[in-house]
Parts: C-alpha cells; sequence; structure tokens
C-alpha cells in the first residue's frame, strides 16, 4: 500500500467532504504516467481523428477533458458516424442542463457502441462530466474501434493509476497498471498489424510507381462500370473533383438512380460541386460505408489522396461481387 497517493487527494478536500465519497473507489493517473510519450500520441491522434470528423460543424476540439465534458461534442461525434439525432438542445450552459444532455448521448453512444464488454464500465457520465481524464480516453477508444477500426491508435498504451477507497477509517490506495489500447504484442496482435492505418495513406507514402499502379486499377474498375453510361476516367483529380460522376458511380454500383433533382448534372461554380460531392459521401455513410474523416472540399479542390479513399471503399465492397 502506498499512503503518499491518499495524503495528496485528502489535501484536496475538507475532512467532511470525505464522507461524501464513501464506499468509492476512485481510479486516478499518477503524474508521471501523464508524461508518457505514447499516451501524448493517443490523445494527439484522437484530437485530430474527432477535428477531421467534424471539420464540417466548425468544431475544433483542443483538450480533451476540457472539450468533452458538456456533451456537445460527443453528441456531434454521435450524430456525424451514426446518423443519429438526438432531440437535445444544442447548447446547454447550466450545469444541470449538461448533464441531461450527457446522459442522452451517453445513453445513444452505449447503444451503438453494442454489448457492453469488459472495458464498458471504464467510463459513465458522472466520469465524463467530471473530466476524467483516463474515462474519456477509454470511451473514445471504443467509438474508434466501433465505428473507425482503420483508424491506427498507437499499441500498448497504458498508466500507472491509484485507486483509493473511501471509507469510515480513511483512505487507502494500491496500485496498478492499466490498459487503454491493446498491448503491443497482444495475442491477436499479427492478425490486427494489416489493418493498421488507412490504406490509401499508406500508399500514398510509397514511390509513385507504387501508387500509379493502384491508381490505374481503381481507375480501370470505375471506367468498368460507368463506360455503359458513355464515360470514361482518366484523371482522378479533375473529374471526380464535381462529384458528378462519383454520383452515377454510386448509382450503377448500388442498382438505383438519384434523381436529376437532387444533385447539379452541370455544376457551374463550386458551391454546387460541394453540394455534389457532399451528397455523395452522405450516401455512403448511409450505406455503412464510414466517410466521416473526408472533407468534401478536399475532394473538389482535387486532392488525390482524398478521392482515392472513397473510391476505394467502392471498389474494395464491389470488386468481388
Amino acid at each position: 500500500m502506498d499512503q503518499a497517493p491518499a495524503a495528496c487527494f485528502e489535501q484536496k478536500r475538507d475532512p467532511g467532504d470525505l464522507e461524501v465519497f464513501q464506499g468509492e473507489t476512485r481510479t486516478i493517473i499518477q503524474p508521471a504516467s501523464l508524461k508518457d510519450p505514447k499516451l501524448e500520441e493517443l490523445k494527439e491522434v484522437l484530437v485530430g481523428w474527432i477535428n477531421s470528423a467534424l471539420k464540417r460543424e466548425h468544431i475544433v476540439v483542443q483538450s480533451l477533458e476540457e472539450d468533452l465534458y458538456d456533451g456537445l461534442v460527443l453528441h456531434h461525434l454521435l450524430a456525424q458516424l451514426s446518423g443519429v439525432r438526438l432531440p437535445v438542445d444544442e447548447i446547454a450552459v447550466t450545469g444541470e442542463a449538461q448533464l441531461h444532455k450527457l446522459q442522452v448521448v451517453m445513453e445513444a453512444l452505449n447503444q451503438n457502441l453494442g454489448p457492453p464488454d469488459q472495458t464498458a464500465h471504464k467510463w459513465s457520465v458522472k466520469l465524463i462530466h467530471d473530466k476524467n481524464l483516463l474515462a474519456t480516453l477509454h470511451l473514445l477508444v471504443a467509438i474508434v474501434r466501433r465505428f473507425q477500426p482503420d483508424l491506427a491508435l498507437p499499441l500498448g498504451v497504458s498508466v500507472e493509476v491509484v485507486l483509493l477507497e473511501v471509507s469510515k477509517s480513511g483512505i487507502k490506495s494500491e496500485k496498478q497498471v492499466e490498459h487503454i489500447t491493446e498491448p503491443s504484442d497482444s495475442a491477436d496482435g499479427s492478425s490486427a498489424t494489416p489493418k493498421q492505418g488507412d490504406p490509401i495513406e499508406q500508399l500514398m507514402k510509397l514511390d509513385s510507381h507504387k501508387i500509379n499502379t493502384v491508381t490505374q486499377a481503381i481507375l480501370h474498375f470505375v471506367n468498368m462500370n460507368v463506360s455503359t453510361l458513355g464515360l470514361q476516367v482518366t484523371d482522378v483529380e479533375k473529374q471526380f473533383a464535381d462529384g458528378v460522376i462519383l454520383l452515377l458511380l454510386l448509382g450503377q454500383l448500388e442498382g438505383y438512380f438519384i434523381p436529376l433533382c437532387e444533385y447539379y448534372l452541370t455544376p457551374t461554380c463550386k458551391s454546387e460541386m460541394l453540394h455534389n460531392v457532399t451528397l455523395a459521401l452522405d450516401l455512403l455513410n448511409d450505406l455503412g460505408l464510414q466517410m466521416s474523416n473526408i472533407d468534401p472540399q478536399d475532394i473538389v479542390s482535387g486532392d488525390l489522396t482524398a478521392t482515392l479513399k472513397v473510391l476505394y471503399v467502392l471498389f474494395k465492397k464491389h470488386k468481388s461481387q
């Protein structure tokens, strides 16, 4: 038993306040673990992922603890990833309103995360609202596993924690190591390795010849499916920028007709092109092909990586059909 952490905890509260916490066990990250490079990397990856997913909502997260506790970011993240729309106020000002909103959002999140596993008890409305970093990390990692399994989270992230148990006789403390992501030497590590990172992101790190080979394979797949419409694609960046061929390709692959009134067949400005691309990404999301990490503006701007990501998802789904 280590009494020092307990002593530090006692200094933060009046003796009378300890009665409120009797019977509770609290988990506190050791200060040294907060400086662990792997933990910092995990936080940076999660912050970057959230900001990418919510870019269209102009939401920018800087601190996981400070920016997620009131339910606003989690609300938008749930809507973006799953399409769930909840009957809650956009902005909750009072603490009571924040707790109510967070309760509704967390209930919906837990439902979408599926049957609870051994990590589900590691977060709660109270812990998130109390800006508990460990609980927030466990929740976000679970969300990533459910909605963005290809996102490369650093493996082997763990922290040393102190379990504080408050009782009438005082405070007891015990040190433990808590794992946040899978250990790098886990039993399923070898099978998970090929899934690390987005395949197109990995592709773009290779030499130009290999990039061109994959691009040509995807172009061949595209042209096989749009040739019946009298179309041929030779330039990925330019010909998908207005969203028209992307929508027509989607209709061909999924076997439905997108009414012409829903999009601009001959867009003449950036806003019309953006409308088309956004519609295509929304349709892909409706099919369960998560496009939350793709900014439609990137495709309109002719970004090769963003365009290939979308086409690769369709290629991967339909190439064996």
